[in-house]
């Protein structure tokens, strides 16, 4: 999902770098997230495709999150602190 070309993410990873510097909670990361959206459907035109392409990569991210993420914390844990039954 996130596997761009190495030359492409360059493009992105300073600005992305410094916003990260910035954001302190979880509602300035959702308004960055629309922002970006919004901006992107500002230049591209809004289309049910656009609003749609915008949508999915929101929901890929996220699944990509829990999969990279969330879920290998969520196994240390129950390492640490046994499962539930």
């Amino acid at each position: 999902m996130p596997y761009i070309p190495t030359e492409r993410r360059t493009v992105f990873d300073s600005h992305l770098e410094a916003c990260a510097r910035e954001v302190r909670n979880g509602g300035e990361l959702n308004y960055c997230i629309y922002r970006l959206a919004s901006l992107l459907i500002r230049r591209i035109g809004e289309s049910y495709q656009n609003l749609s392409m915008c949508s999915g990569a929101m929901e890929h991210a996220k699944l990509e999150w829990v999969r990279r993420r969330l879920s290998p914390y969520e196994d240390r844990k129950i390492l640490e602190n046994g499962d539930i039954d």
